[in-house]
Protein backbone atom coordinates (compact mmCIF):
# COMPACT_ATOMS: atom_id res chain seq x y z
CA UNK A 1 0.00 0.00 0.00
CA UNK A 2 0.89 3.62 -0.71
CA UNK A 3 2.26 6.51 1.95
CA UNK A 4 -1.12 7.70 3.04
CA UNK A 5 -1.21 11.73 2.60
CA UNK A 6 -0.42 12.45 6.43
CA UNK A 7 3.01 10.17 6.26
CA UNK A 8 6.85 11.57 6.31
CA UNK A 9 9.01 9.78 4.07
CA UNK A 10 12.32 10.32 4.35
CA UNK A 11 15.36 9.59 2.84
CA UNK A 12 17.11 6.24 3.86
CA UNK A 13 18.76 3.28 2.46
CA UNK A 14 18.52 1.15 4.66
CA UNK A 15 15.71 -0.71 3.53
CA UNK A 16 17.60 -1.83 0.40
CA UNK A 17 20.11 -2.72 2.40
CA UNK A 18 18.22 -5.50 3.95
CA UNK A 19 16.75 -6.64 0.76
CA UNK A 20 19.74 -6.92 -1.03
CA UNK A 21 20.95 -9.44 2.09
CA UNK A 22 17.83 -11.32 2.18
CA UNK A 23 17.49 -12.16 -1.68
CA UNK A 24 20.81 -13.23 -1.50
CA UNK A 25 20.63 -15.40 1.98
CA UNK A 26 20.00 -19.07 1.72
CA UNK A 27 19.71 -20.81 5.43
CA UNK A 28 20.82 -24.24 3.92
CA UNK A 29 23.75 -23.24 2.32
CA UNK A 30 25.97 -23.17 5.11
CA UNK A 31 28.22 -25.95 6.39
CA UNK A 32 29.16 -26.55 10.33
CA UNK A 33 33.39 -25.21 9.01
CA UNK A 34 30.68 -21.59 8.54
CA UNK A 35 29.28 -22.19 11.81
CA UNK A 36 32.71 -23.15 13.60
CA UNK A 37 34.30 -19.52 11.74
CA UNK A 38 31.48 -17.77 13.42
CA UNK A 39 31.61 -19.16 17.01
CA UNK A 40 35.44 -18.46 16.70
CA UNK A 41 35.41 -15.05 15.64
CA UNK A 42 35.77 -11.83 17.99
CA UNK A 43 33.73 -9.81 15.73
CA UNK A 44 30.78 -11.13 13.53
CA UNK A 45 30.38 -9.96 10.13
CA UNK A 46 27.14 -10.42 8.11
CA UNK A 47 28.20 -13.29 6.82
CA UNK A 48 28.89 -14.95 9.99
CA UNK A 49 25.55 -13.46 11.08
CA UNK A 50 23.85 -15.81 8.46
CA UNK A 51 26.07 -18.62 9.34
CA UNK A 52 24.47 -18.64 13.35
CA UNK A 53 21.08 -18.55 11.67
CA UNK A 54 21.29 -21.47 9.36
CA UNK A 55 19.88 -24.82 9.40
CA UNK A 56 23.53 -26.25 9.85
CA UNK A 57 23.74 -24.16 13.31
CA UNK A 58 20.91 -25.59 15.08
CA UNK A 59 23.72 -28.70 15.73
CA UNK A 60 25.70 -26.57 17.37
CA UNK A 61 23.07 -24.45 20.05
CA UNK A 62 25.17 -25.65 23.30
CA UNK A 63 28.37 -23.46 21.58
CA UNK A 64 26.33 -20.95 20.79
CA UNK A 65 24.61 -20.82 24.11
CA UNK A 66 27.97 -20.89 25.92
CA UNK A 67 29.50 -18.17 23.74
CA UNK A 68 26.51 -15.86 24.14
CA UNK A 69 26.18 -16.39 27.83
CA UNK A 70 29.71 -15.13 28.06
CA UNK A 71 29.54 -11.82 25.87
CA UNK A 72 26.41 -11.23 28.02
CA UNK A 73 28.38 -11.25 31.30
CA UNK A 74 30.83 -9.19 29.62
CA UNK A 75 28.88 -6.54 28.63
CA UNK A 76 25.95 -6.42 30.99
CA UNK A 77 27.52 -8.48 33.65
CA UNK A 78 24.52 -10.51 35.73
CA UNK A 79 22.26 -7.81 35.58
CA UNK A 80 18.68 -8.46 34.02
CA UNK A 81 16.43 -5.36 33.30
CA UNK A 82 12.83 -5.11 34.32
CA UNK A 83 10.00 -3.38 32.59
CA UNK A 84 6.03 -4.30 32.05
CA UNK A 85 3.89 -2.91 29.66
CA UNK A 86 0.45 -0.81 29.63
CA UNK A 87 -2.20 -0.89 27.52
CA UNK A 88 -3.85 2.36 26.87
CA UNK A 89 -5.74 1.14 24.00
CA UNK A 90 -7.14 -1.52 22.18
CA UNK A 91 -9.44 0.13 19.51
CA UNK A 92 -7.81 -0.35 15.91
CA UNK A 93 -7.81 0.70 12.52
CA UNK A 94 -6.14 -1.93 10.56
CA UNK A 95 -6.67 -5.48 10.21
CA UNK A 96 -3.94 -7.57 10.63
CA UNK A 97 -4.78 -10.96 10.93
CA UNK A 98 -2.47 -12.53 13.78
CA UNK A 99 -3.17 -9.82 15.92
CA UNK A 100 -6.64 -9.61 18.56
CA UNK A 101 -6.57 -5.92 18.62
CA UNK A 102 -7.78 -6.24 15.04
CA UNK A 103 -10.20 -4.18 13.30
CA UNK A 104 -13.68 -6.18 13.23
CA UNK A 105 -12.60 -8.99 16.07
CA UNK A 106 -15.19 -9.27 18.41
CA UNK A 107 -13.28 -8.06 21.51
CA UNK A 108 -14.62 -5.70 24.93
CA UNK A 109 -13.38 -2.20 23.16
CA UNK A 110 -11.36 0.64 26.16
CA UNK A 111 -9.63 3.35 26.12
CA UNK A 112 -8.44 4.74 29.58
CA UNK A 113 -9.07 8.20 30.89
CA UNK A 114 -6.04 10.24 32.34
CA UNK A 115 -7.53 9.30 35.74
CA UNK A 116 -7.19 5.65 34.73
CA UNK A 117 -3.64 5.91 33.20
CA UNK A 118 -2.41 7.67 36.30
CA UNK A 119 -4.16 4.74 38.73
CA UNK A 120 -2.40 2.12 36.56
CA UNK A 121 1.36 4.02 36.89
CA UNK A 122 0.27 4.12 40.48
CA UNK A 123 -0.57 0.62 40.61
CA UNK A 124 2.62 -0.56 38.68
CA UNK A 125 5.21 2.07 40.41
CA UNK A 126 3.83 0.09 43.93
CA UNK A 127 5.81 -2.98 42.55
CA UNK A 128 9.43 -1.21 42.37
CA UNK A 129 9.33 -1.00 38.60
CA UNK A 130 10.54 2.26 37.15
CA UNK A 131 10.67 1.44 33.45
CA UNK A 132 6.87 1.28 31.58
CA UNK A 133 6.27 0.46 27.87
CA UNK A 134 2.91 2.30 26.97
CA UNK A 135 0.94 0.64 24.31
CA UNK A 136 -1.80 1.23 22.12
CA UNK A 137 -3.76 -0.27 18.78
CA UNK A 138 -2.73 1.41 15.43
CA UNK A 139 -4.64 4.50 14.60
CA UNK A 140 -4.52 7.98 15.55
CA UNK A 141 -8.05 8.54 15.59
CA UNK A 142 -8.65 6.18 19.16
CA UNK A 143 -5.19 7.30 20.51
CA UNK A 144 -4.05 10.83 19.25
CA UNK A 145 -0.46 12.05 19.69
CA UNK A 146 -1.70 14.69 22.19
CA UNK A 147 -3.36 11.80 24.16
CA UNK A 148 -0.38 9.53 24.11
CA UNK A 149 2.23 12.39 24.80
CA UNK A 150 -0.06 13.16 28.31
CA UNK A 151 0.18 9.68 29.03
CA UNK A 152 4.39 10.11 28.85
CA UNK A 153 4.25 13.33 30.62
CA UNK A 154 1.99 11.29 33.28
CA UNK A 155 4.67 8.47 33.07
CA UNK A 156 7.28 10.48 33.73
CA UNK A 157 6.41 11.23 37.41
CA UNK A 158 6.12 7.32 37.91
CA UNK A 159 9.27 5.75 36.05
CA UNK A 160 12.54 6.55 35.25
CA UNK A 161 12.74 5.48 31.52
CA UNK A 162 9.75 5.96 29.75
CA UNK A 163 8.97 3.72 26.02
CA UNK A 164 5.85 3.52 24.13
CA UNK A 165 4.58 0.80 21.57
CA UNK A 166 2.33 2.66 19.27
CA UNK A 167 1.12 3.34 15.84
CA UNK A 168 4.38 4.88 13.90
CA UNK A 169 4.35 8.52 13.94
CA UNK A 170 5.95 11.15 12.02
CA UNK A 171 9.41 13.08 13.05
CA UNK A 172 7.60 16.13 14.40
CA UNK A 173 5.19 13.89 16.36
CA UNK A 174 7.43 11.88 17.82
CA UNK A 175 9.61 15.05 18.96
CA UNK A 176 6.22 16.04 20.61
CA UNK A 177 6.34 12.60 22.92
CA UNK A 178 10.09 13.17 23.58
CA UNK A 179 9.83 16.26 24.83
CA UNK A 180 6.84 14.86 27.25
CA UNK A 181 9.41 12.70 28.30
CA UNK A 182 9.43 9.61 26.27
CA UNK A 183 13.12 7.53 25.73
CA UNK A 184 12.32 4.58 23.69
CA UNK A 185 9.91 3.93 20.79
CA UNK A 186 9.45 0.01 19.91
CA UNK A 187 8.16 -0.99 16.42
CA UNK A 188 7.77 -5.02 15.50
CA UNK A 189 7.92 -5.09 11.87
CA UNK A 190 5.91 -8.08 12.38
CA UNK A 191 7.96 -9.73 8.90
CA UNK A 192 10.18 -8.73 6.26
CA UNK A 193 8.79 -10.14 3.48
CA UNK A 194 6.74 -7.91 1.61
CA UNK A 195 4.50 -9.74 0.14
CA UNK A 196 3.57 -11.94 3.08
CA UNK A 197 3.35 -8.24 4.81
CA UNK A 198 0.59 -7.25 2.44
CA UNK A 199 -1.21 -10.85 2.82
CA UNK A 200 -1.81 -10.66 6.55
CA UNK A 201 -2.15 -6.66 6.66
CA UNK A 202 -5.25 -6.41 4.81
CA UNK A 203 -6.54 -2.59 5.97
CA UNK A 204 -5.49 0.44 7.88
CA UNK A 205 -2.00 2.47 8.20
CA UNK A 206 -0.51 -0.68 9.51
CA UNK A 207 -0.57 -1.92 5.73
CA UNK A 208 1.89 0.27 4.45
CA UNK A 209 5.23 -1.64 4.89
CA UNK A 210 7.50 1.24 4.20
CA UNK A 211 5.92 3.81 6.45
CA UNK A 212 6.13 0.82 9.47
CA UNK A 213 9.83 -0.09 8.32
CA UNK A 214 11.14 3.87 8.58
CA UNK A 215 9.59 4.21 11.82
CA UNK A 216 12.76 3.81 14.38
CA UNK A 217 14.95 6.02 12.10
CA UNK A 218 12.38 8.72 12.19
CA UNK A 219 12.47 8.56 16.09
CA UNK A 220 15.98 8.77 16.47
CA UNK A 221 15.85 11.67 14.09
CA UNK A 222 13.07 13.56 16.73
CA UNK A 223 16.32 12.78 19.49
CA UNK A 224 15.04 9.40 21.31
CA UNK A 225 17.34 7.97 23.09
CA UNK A 226 16.64 4.40 21.85
CA UNK A 227 14.96 2.41 19.49
CA UNK A 228 13.45 -1.39 20.23
CA UNK A 229 13.14 -3.77 16.95
CA UNK A 230 10.81 -7.18 16.59
CA UNK A 231 10.42 -9.76 14.02
CA UNK A 232 6.77 -11.68 14.89
CA UNK A 233 8.71 -14.96 14.92
CA UNK A 234 6.47 -17.76 12.92
CA UNK A 235 4.56 -15.43 10.81
CA UNK A 236 6.75 -16.55 8.00
CA UNK A 237 10.70 -17.80 7.67
CA UNK A 238 11.63 -17.43 11.14
CA UNK A 239 15.16 -17.30 9.79
CA UNK A 240 15.12 -14.67 7.45
CA UNK A 241 12.83 -12.81 9.92
CA UNK A 242 15.47 -12.62 12.21
CA UNK A 243 18.10 -11.54 9.76
CA UNK A 244 16.05 -8.23 8.79
CA UNK A 245 15.69 -7.53 12.18
CA UNK A 246 19.22 -7.80 13.12
CA UNK A 247 20.23 -6.03 10.04
CA UNK A 248 17.64 -3.38 10.67
CA UNK A 249 19.22 -2.78 14.24
CA UNK A 250 22.99 -2.84 13.12
CA UNK A 251 22.29 -0.63 10.19
CA UNK A 252 20.40 1.82 12.03
CA UNK A 253 23.21 1.38 15.12
CA UNK A 254 25.79 2.72 12.04
CA UNK A 255 24.33 5.39 11.09
CA UNK A 256 23.49 6.75 14.86
CA UNK A 257 26.04 5.44 17.20
CA UNK A 258 24.84 7.63 19.96
CA UNK A 259 21.64 5.84 20.86
CA UNK A 260 20.95 2.68 22.33
CA UNK A 261 18.93 -0.50 20.65
CA UNK A 262 17.21 -3.45 21.91
CA UNK A 263 16.14 -6.37 20.15
CA UNK A 264 12.73 -8.48 20.89
CA UNK A 265 12.28 -12.17 19.98
CA UNK A 266 8.68 -12.73 19.90
CA UNK A 267 6.50 -15.78 18.55
CA UNK A 268 2.96 -15.69 18.10
CA UNK A 269 0.69 -16.45 20.03
CA UNK A 270 -2.77 -17.64 20.78
CA UNK A 271 -5.54 -14.05 20.18
CA UNK A 272 -8.73 -13.88 21.62
CA UNK A 273 -11.77 -15.39 18.85
CA UNK A 274 -8.70 -17.66 17.29
CA UNK A 275 -6.44 -20.06 19.58
CA UNK A 276 -5.34 -21.95 16.10
CA UNK A 277 -2.33 -19.31 15.71
CA UNK A 278 0.91 -20.67 16.84
CA UNK A 279 4.19 -20.29 15.36
CA UNK A 280 5.39 -21.53 12.20
CA UNK A 281 8.66 -24.27 12.60
CA UNK A 282 10.05 -21.66 15.66
CA UNK A 283 10.80 -24.47 18.42
CA UNK A 284 12.52 -23.49 21.77
CA UNK A 285 15.31 -24.50 20.43
CA UNK A 286 14.84 -22.47 17.32
CA UNK A 287 14.00 -19.73 19.19
CA UNK A 288 17.10 -20.44 21.37
CA UNK A 289 19.54 -20.03 18.14
CA UNK A 290 17.98 -16.56 17.15
CA UNK A 291 18.27 -15.01 20.64
CA UNK A 292 22.47 -16.07 21.01
CA UNK A 293 23.40 -15.43 17.16
CA UNK A 294 21.35 -11.86 18.14
CA UNK A 295 23.48 -11.67 21.27
CA UNK A 296 26.56 -12.43 19.24
CA UNK A 297 26.24 -9.85 16.28
CA UNK A 298 25.28 -6.97 18.66
CA UNK A 299 27.23 -7.20 21.53
CA UNK A 300 25.89 -3.97 23.36
CA UNK A 301 22.33 -4.29 22.50
CA UNK A 302 19.55 -5.41 24.92
CA UNK A 303 17.54 -8.47 24.15
CA UNK A 304 14.23 -8.61 25.41
CA UNK A 305 12.54 -11.93 26.24
CA UNK A 306 8.54 -11.58 27.09
CA UNK A 307 5.99 -13.14 28.85
CA UNK A 308 5.01 -14.82 25.85
CA UNK A 309 7.35 -17.44 26.30
CA UNK A 310 6.55 -20.04 29.40
CA UNK A 311 8.70 -19.31 32.43
CA UNK A 312 10.66 -22.22 32.56
CA UNK A 313 12.15 -20.70 29.20
CA UNK A 314 12.72 -17.54 30.25
CA UNK A 315 14.77 -19.00 33.35
CA UNK A 316 16.94 -20.34 30.89
CA UNK A 317 17.28 -17.61 28.95
CA UNK A 318 18.17 -14.94 31.11
CA UNK A 319 21.19 -17.21 32.02
CA UNK A 320 22.08 -16.86 28.72
CA UNK A 321 22.01 -13.77 25.89
CA UNK A 322 18.88 -12.18 27.93
CA UNK A 323 19.76 -9.12 29.00
CA UNK A 324 15.85 -7.31 29.93
CA UNK A 325 12.36 -9.40 30.57
CA UNK A 326 8.90 -7.99 31.34
CA UNK A 327 7.31 -9.02 34.67
CA UNK A 328 4.39 -8.65 36.08
CA UNK A 329 2.54 -8.48 32.97
CA UNK A 330 -1.29 -7.82 32.14
CA UNK A 331 -1.88 -7.55 27.85
CA UNK A 332 -5.33 -6.20 29.40
CA UNK A 333 -6.85 -2.68 29.43
CA UNK A 334 -6.74 -1.60 33.01
CA UNK A 335 -5.98 -4.85 34.73
CA UNK A 336 -2.93 -3.38 37.01
CA UNK A 337 -5.34 -1.79 39.60
CA UNK A 338 -7.85 -3.98 39.35
CA UNK A 339 -10.30 -2.44 37.03
CA UNK A 340 -10.32 -4.59 33.66
CA UNK A 341 -12.21 -2.41 31.02
CA UNK A 342 -11.14 -3.85 27.90
CA UNK A 343 -10.15 -7.57 26.46
CA UNK A 344 -6.51 -8.39 25.36
CA UNK A 345 -4.52 -8.63 22.66
CA UNK A 346 -2.67 -12.11 23.02
CA UNK A 347 -2.11 -14.57 25.50
CA UNK A 348 0.45 -14.44 27.93
CA UNK A 349 2.15 -17.99 29.11
CA UNK A 350 4.27 -16.16 32.15
CA UNK A 351 2.47 -14.60 34.22
CA UNK A 352 4.31 -13.94 37.60
CA UNK A 353 4.55 -10.75 39.46
CA UNK A 354 7.62 -8.62 39.60
CA UNK A 355 8.06 -9.97 43.06
CA UNK A 356 7.81 -13.38 41.86
CA UNK A 357 10.66 -12.09 38.88
CA UNK A 358 12.79 -10.95 41.39
CA UNK A 359 12.82 -14.02 43.33
CA UNK A 360 14.29 -15.99 40.95
CA UNK A 361 16.50 -13.92 39.18
CA UNK A 362 17.93 -13.81 42.48
CA UNK A 363 17.86 -17.28 43.15
CA UNK A 364 19.71 -17.87 39.17
CA UNK A 365 22.21 -15.33 40.98
CA UNK A 366 21.50 -12.63 38.79
CA UNK A 367 20.51 -8.89 39.32
CA UNK A 368 17.59 -7.49 38.82
CA UNK A 369 17.63 -3.92 37.63
CA UNK A 370 15.30 -1.86 37.58
CA UNK A 371 16.55 1.46 35.77
CA UNK A 372 19.90 1.55 34.52
CA UNK A 373 19.46 5.75 33.71
CA UNK A 374 18.92 8.85 35.45
CA UNK A 375 16.52 11.45 33.92
CA UNK A 376 18.00 15.11 33.88
CA UNK A 377 14.61 16.74 33.03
Amino acid sequence: MDYLPHMQMIQSDILDKISQELHSYDATKYKASDVKEALNSSHLSIEHLKALLSTAAEEFIEDLAYKASKIKLKYFGNNIALFTPLYLSNFCNSKCVYCGFQKGNKIARAKLSEDEIRAEMQAIAKSGLQEILMLTGEGREFASVEYIAKACEMAREYFKVVGVEIYPMNVDEYAILHKSGCDYVTIFQETYNELKYSKIHLAGEKSVFKYRFFGQERALMAGMRGVAFGALLGIDDFRKDALACALHAYFLQQKYPHAEFSLSIPRLRPIINNAKISPKDVSEKRLLQVLCAYRLFLPFAHISLSSRERKGFRDEAVKLGVSKMSAGVSVGIGEHSGAKKGDEQFEISDGRSVEMIMLKLKELKLQPVMSDSIYVG
